[in-house]
């Protein structure tokens, strides 16, 4: 019997008659994304910095959404990580250097080789060529490490978006996207999911990563749309969750996966928060493996439904559990349920939060003249 193989998202489907005796289902086999472009010099004359200081936000954001695994995702409001940049002329030309860190975690790395926001600010220099000048950074963390609302991303797009703005904003989202993907490589696997929406805010799609094609999808602004957020003391590491993924799926689950992502999409597209949350509901390859490895949530995504959310899933590789909802004071209620099972179930306590979807990504916020 045939089976399906994805050997890298930037390569064909191929199909081929295995020698030994065949398996009753039909497998998907799927292997790691491994595929990466490197980063490389974009702008032709070295920009000269337009601010002696900028500080820029970026946003938090749920991936997968359900059976969107390493191609959907969102960002969320209200919620991310702050950066600081300054040019710096103790710094030597063309380095930066991470000054401090603060905010729900001290204790990443300072070293900008070792430290998300600094990949990406390094990938970010490269690509404009920036020689002449030394940066110094701040990061402020507003989202915990390994909570399963990108914070890695967060911390990235911040940083990939500071350094854009301080030499006058040359580069366009994809660019920056690429940039942030160095960060995200070496720290939880090369996946979009976060990062896209994080720099580009809303929904994105990602259709190809070799080479990369990003599509905004707009959910209609005259449409209600809320996240209830339920993130437990419990941390579930992005580079664990993903090595406890199958390899192999039966092609009735693939199948399955790919109509509720497109399901999704059409939600998105059309407004439709129902059809988004039963969508969003219905993955039947990632979340099975991922939910038994989070205490109670399997109880948390019950509960929430019972209360009367219109879908819930893990956000990204969890813990937190996202719901989705068209009315603020329902998904208040509805996350006062999915706290209460967490700790019932799950021995787990946790904090929920109602956020709306943000549709501007990663953004300055403030800015010293030269």
């Amino acid at each position: 019997m045939a089976s399906l193989c994805f050997q890298s998202p930037s390569k064909p489907i191929s199909y081929f008659q295995p020698k030994s005796k065949p398996s009753p289902p039909l497998f998907a086999k799927v292997s790691v994304f491994r595929c990466r472009a490197s980063v490389q010099t974009l702008v032709a004359v070295e920009p000269e910095p337009v601010f002696t200081s900028v500080k820029t936000f970026a946003p938090a954001t749920v991936a997968n959404l359900g059976p969107g695994f390493d191609f959907l995702g969102c960002a969320v409001d209200g919620l991310g990580d702050h950066v600081t940049l300054r040019v710096d002329p103790s710094v030597r030309a063309g380095e930066i250097l991470i000054s401090e860190i603060t905010g729900t975690t001290t204790k990443l790395s300072t070293n900008p080789l070792r430290n998300c926001a600094g990949i990406a600010a390094i990938a970010t220099m490269k690509m404009l060529g920036i020689r002449s000048v030394g940066l110094s950074l701040d990061l402020h963390k507003g989202l915990p490490l390994g909570s399963g609302l990108g914070s890695s991303a967060a911390s990235a797009a911040a940083a990939a978006v500071a350094v854009n703005e301080i030499f006058g904003r040359k580069l366009g989202n994809d660019e920056l996207v690429l940039a942030g993907l160095e960060s995200e490589a070496k720290v939880s696997g090369y996946h979009a999911d976060n990062i896209a929406p994080a720099i580009m805010g809303g929904f994105v799609l990602i259709r190809s990563y070799e080479p990369l094609d990003l599509k905004p999808l707009r959910f209609p602004a005259e449409k209600d749309l809320f996240f209830v957020l339920v993130s437990p003391e419990f941390e579930a590491p992005t580079k664990k969750m993903r090595a406890a993924l199958p390899t192999e799926i039966p092609m009735v689950h693939h199948v399955w996966n790919s109509s509720q992502a497109a399901a999704l999409v059409a939600a998105v597209l059309e407004g439709d928060a129902v059809m988004l949350g039963k969508a969003l509901s219905s993955d039947k390859v990632v979340e099975p493996t991922r939910a038994p490895l989070i205490p109670g949530m399997e109880a948390v995504k019950k509960a929430a439904l019972e209360a009367g959310a219109f879908g819930c899933t893990i956000s990204g590789a969890g813990p937190t559990a996202v719901a989705v909802i068209d009315v603020a004071e329902k998904g208040e209620a509805i996350g006062e349920k999915m706290v209460e099972a967490f700790w019932k179930v799950g021995h787990l306590k946790s904090v929920a939060c109602v956020k709306k979807l943000d549709k501007i990504g990663a953004r300055l916020v403030s800015s010293i003249s030269r």
